[in-house]
């Protein structure tokens, strides 16, 4: 048997394959690990991007809900309900199958146009601010507030809104100033009276106790001195017209006097005016207060002036009016709110003082008067029944 010696370093025939296999294996292993590492990096990668967008999502629908919040808050202060559609703020964000891969596998979100939530907010404060600007405007347009009319009530009872004439004077009495005592009204300033309480006379007064109404408080009185029938024509002197004459000079109180015209032309009123010169005559220097103008409709009556045109009535008072100037004494014309603003023509007879009745509280006449009965259901001492109360700003007997 022979025996083949191997020498140092010699390798069997079969020693260089498995070696190969060896380094096939350690290289693949390598080359598996190093995929892994990839792939988990990419998933970190792919999880941080789906974090921020996850992040951004959530703030956008703070955003939509804060911006809803405040909404809500409007509409409830502008009276608005919210409606269901205005909660479909949702919309704006995009689902699952609107998102496309980007480069590096990196999901981008495809959003849809601008919402309709943002849109519909804007349109909704544009008509609350158009409905604001008609509400103003109505309010401008609206006579019970705008400052330019004033309403009166018609013989009929109906009302209506006038317009204030800009060309007229406007009376700037401060009715806060306004004291009331036993019934009487005061203008006072700084603790100071500075008006002078008055009532007028007729004979649907009655016998007057004239030293009475002096205790009273009054100060002037304002006696009917006769007048025209309203469908006679008769011209007439009041029976009591004497003896309140003489009975408010014994008192020592104020006069002035008024006549009740029924004319329907300017020569009538001029006749009347003449008649009521006449009467006065006696009287004159006891007569310091005006000599009033009083025309008026005759309640559920017909009377000779009702065919009477505006300016006709306007033409005879001013007819009146000027005679009685011409006369020595101070005109004045009577007339409620109604008969003053649209019965006469005001601007014609600027130049004459005013004697406005309304019974308010406040009287809303806007233009300028020196006398104003207030009452004719007033409670006086030295009168029966019913007594017209009077409050007048000008000190007449002080001229």
């Amino acid at each position: 048997m022979v025996i083949h010696m191997r020498l140092p370093g010699e390798e069997e025939s079969g020693g260089t394959g498995i070696s190969v296999v060896y380094m096939v294996i350690g290289v693949a292993a390598f080359v598996v690990i190093l995929l892994f590492v990839l792939l988990k990096a990419n998933d970190q990668q792919k999880k941080g991007s789906d974090y921020l967008k996850e992040i951004q999502e959530q703030q956008e629908e703070e955003a939509a809900a804060a911006v809803l919040e405040q909404e809500a808050e409007e509409a409830a202060l502008s009276g608005r309900k919210i409606r269901s559609e205005d909660l479909e703020f949702w919309d704006m964000y995009p689902t699952r199958d609107e998102e496309t891969e980007g480069e590096n596998d990196v999901a981008v979100i495809q959003k849809k146009p601008r919402s309709t939530f943002t849109e519909k907010a804007e349109k909704e404060r544009e008509e609350r601010e158009q409905r604001e600007k008609e509400k103003e405007q109505e309010a401008l347009n609206d006579p019970a507030v705008d400052g330019k009319h004033t309403q009166i009530t018609n013989p009929d009872g109906t009302q209506e809104w006038v317009l204030i004439s800009p060309y007229l004077t406007k009376n700037t009495y401060d009715f806060t100033k306004i004291e009331e005592k036993a019934g009487l009204k005061r203008y006072m300033e700084n603790g100071r009276k500075v008006s002078y309480v008055g009532a007028d006379i007729s004979k649907e007064t009655g016998q007057v106790n004239f030293t009475g109404l002096k205790a009273a408080g009054i100060d002037y009185v304002m006696i009917r001195l006769g007048g025209r029938g309203y469908s006679s024509a008769q011209i007439t002197l009041d029976e009591n017209f004497k003896a309140n004459m003489d009975g408010a000079i014994a008192a020592g109180l104020d006069i002035g006097v008024y006549f009740y015209s029924q004319a329907v032309s300017q020569e009538e009123a001029v006749q009347e005016a003449s008649f009521v010169l006449q009467n006065l005559e006696p009287y004159r220097v006891h007569v310091k207060y005006p000599v009033a103008f009083d025309m008026e409709f005759v309640p559920n009556d017909t009377a000779r002036i009702d065919g009477l045109s505006r300016e006709d009535r306007t033409n005879i008072a001013a007819s009146f009016l000027e005679s009685v100037k011409a006369g020595g004494y101070v005109p004045m014309i009577y007339g409620d709110k109604e008969w003053l603003i649209k019965e006469i023509d005001l601007a014609k007879l600027q130049n004459y003082d005013v004697w406005l009745a309304q019974e308010e509280e406040i009287p809303d006449y806007p233009y300028q008067y020196a006398m104003w009965q207030y009452s004719t259901e007033g409670v006086l001492n030295g009168i029966d029944g019913n007594a017209n109360l009077n409050i007048c700003f000008v000190g007449y007997s002080q001229r």
